[in-house]
């Protein structure tokens, strides 16, 4: 099945379970004959993943604020202009683990940097360019922190900020997708794998049209 590229990202607080359905996702598009590219931020490409230890490793007091800030909008032109602007040109899709939104959640609404810088950073780092869709993955805090942590591994610096950090986290991403409505869906990620599956699955059908009967 021929498509246009589209770039879908994937929203929350720690362990809200993106990854499990960015992969399934992926995994049904593939089952389409769609070519799909899977990837994350920070990361993404070979200098935004070098950035990345930088900001998921380490000390939780390591950086300020705004230097943490820079850091991600550093990783995500390198990402954008290296990965994934390249990856829809060639009409592939896109699904990103992490955008534009975290940064405004976790250094704006989590660690209180003024939404004014965020929004100039973003400018410069991908001026219009935003999102065919964004799923917000929406859970509470505890049980988020619980799942976290059953991971483990060393990119653990941000699920051992303290939890009123993760309560306005989780608060901000909420906002944004009021503030976004057309663009962002929130989606409760309590649920079970199958539920949460399925309910992305009807969004990229109400969306792009290449649902489960396609």
């Amino acid at each position: 099945m021929e498509s246009c590229g589209r770039f879908i990202t994937f929203e929350g607080g720690e362990g809200a379970g993106k990854t499990t359905q960015i992969r399934l996702l992926a995994e049904f598009l593939r089952s389409r004959a769609i070519a799909v590219e899977l990837t994350r931020e920070p990361g993404g490409s070979p200098g935004a993943e070098q950035i990345r230890r930088l900001l998921v490793e380490g000390e939780i007091g390591r950086w300020l604020p705004l230097t943490e800030a820079l850091l991600h909008c550093a990783a995500r032109h390198d990402h954008l202009q290296k990965q994934i602007l390249p990856a829809l040109a060639q009409r592939n899709w896109v699904l990103c683990d992490r955008f534009t939104d975290s940064t405004l959640a976790y250094q704006g609404y989590g660690h209180g940097l003024d939404i004014s810088v965020i929004d100039r950073l973003t400018e410069l780092t991908v001026g219009g360019f935003a999102p065919d869709l964004t799923i917000i993955f929406d859970i509470e805090v505890a049980e988020g922190l619980k799942r976290a942590g059953r991971r483990g591994g060393a990119e653990d610096r941000y699920e051992r900020m303290d939890p009123e950090f993760h309560q306005r986290l989780r608060q901000g991403f909420l906002e944004i997708a009021q503030r976004a409505p057309r663009r962002c869906v929130v989606i409760n990620a309590a649920a079970a794998i199958e539920e949460v599956h399925a309910k992305v699955l009807s969004l990229v059908d109400e969306r792009f049209g290449l649902g489960k009967s396609q």
